[in-house]
């Protein structure tokens, strides 16, 4: 499997080999039922979709629930597809662990970042601000927005205060430092994106070697 669903637990620090403090995020990746595999034949593409946290069966659906009885597991709160190391590896009720992550190098991250609100340019886009003496009438403005000769109009992409965070964002090529395979956690060298508690999803490195 190429990767799986996962929740971050939180930051800390380890040692090295060479008593250096390496400052690790810790994420909870599996263990993820297996819910339904599609193939080309039926689907047009080949991934399994993978299931984590359990969830109460009647707080779904009917069709949902019926998508995990038909796989023999119990439902999930988050349901996503990864792209599997071959199509006859895994099938539904089948079950991934943080296992698949021994011996990788790097993975790739992608969650929802921390919503921050409604924020001005100074702290959404590191904007200077003017000069903050007793004279400084435009502190953490953005300045002029547009030019007074024709178009006239603000051009569409201008920075301007507005929603920050609470997007999905990918942190590429981090570094696995340690795997705990039997208690489904991996130590990742350095921050990734989101919130404590948040859900993750981590799949080996796409760009850098995993090995």
């Amino acid at each position: 499997m190429q990767g799986l669903i996962g929740k971050k637990i939180g930051m800390t620090q380890i040692w090295d080999e060479n008593g250096v403090a390496v400052p690790v995020t810790v994420v909870e990746v599996g263990p993820c039922p297996v819910v339904q595999v599609k193939t080309v034949e039926k689907d047009g593409y080949v991934a399994a979709q993978l299931g984590f946290e359990a969830q109460k069966a009647q707080r779904l659906s009917k069709a949902e629930r019926t998508r995990f009885e038909k796989a023999g597991v119990e439902a999930t709160k988050v349901l996503s597809e990864f792209a599997p190391d071959s199509a006859d590896e895994v099938k539904p009720g089948d079950t991934v662990t943080a296992s698949i992550f021994e011996g990788v190098g790097y993975v790739d991250v992608q969650a929802t970042t921390k919503g921050r609100g409604f924020a001005g340019v100074v702290r959404r886009f590191k904007f200077a601000g003017g000069p903050h003496g007793h004279g400084g009438h435009s502190k953490r403005r953005p300045g002029g927005i547009a030019a007074r000769d024709l178009p006239g109009w603000v051009e569409k992409g201008k920075k301007m205060p507005g929603h920050m965070g609470c997007v999905v964002r990918t942190t590429q090529n981090i570094r696995v430092a340690k795997v705990l395979a039997a208690e489904n956690l991996i130590l990742l060298h350095g921050a990734v994106p989101g919130p404590n508690g948040g859900i993750v999803r981590v799949t080996k490195a796409l760009k850098k070697a995993s090995k």
